[in-house]
């Protein structure tokens, strides 16, 4: 489960690690200082090189799938958030691309960019491959 801005996001799998993160868009937490001191020095280079106008999403591409995937193995913000990478720019696909010290646990994981709603961004974490997202809608 995650909530930003009065929307929250649920996921449910059956016998699988899963997480999900969703954040609301805030520019003054989207700065470069930030991702160089928290992201891998790969993704604050690609950061750097995102064009500016799409910088605040792809920072937040990034903070959302490393959230996700810390959830779905149970270790939240314990594990330093450079010892994964992420994709991050903008309409590249969601992916797990290194573990420090996994050669291949990487390989173990599916990522997917989430579009919950205006000024806001999402991702959920699996283990595994293959499988159907569904998503449903709530509101009151």
């Amino acid at each position: 489960m995650s909530h930003s801005h009065g929307l929250a996001l649920y996921a449910v799998t059956y016998e699988r690690d899963i997480g999900i993160d969703v954040e609301h868009i805030r520019p003054d937490l989207a700065g470069l200082k930030i991702a160089e001191r928290f992201f891998s020095p790969r993704e604050a280079s690609t950061l750097r090189e995102v064009p500016a106008n799409l910088r605040q999403q792809a920072f937040f591409n990034c903070w959302t799938r490393k959230e996700a995937y810390l959830k779905a193995i149970g270790e939240g913000i314990t594990l330093r958030l450079d010892q994964f990478e992420v994709s991050i720019t903008p309409g590249e696909p969601a992916t797990l691309r290194r573990i420090k010290g996994d050669p291949k646990g990487a390989s173990h994981w599916s990522l997917k960019a989430l579009d919950p709603g205006p000024g806001c961004v999402g991702a959920l974490a699996v283990k595994g491959h293959g499988r159907t997202l569904r998503c449903s809608k709530w509101e009151e």
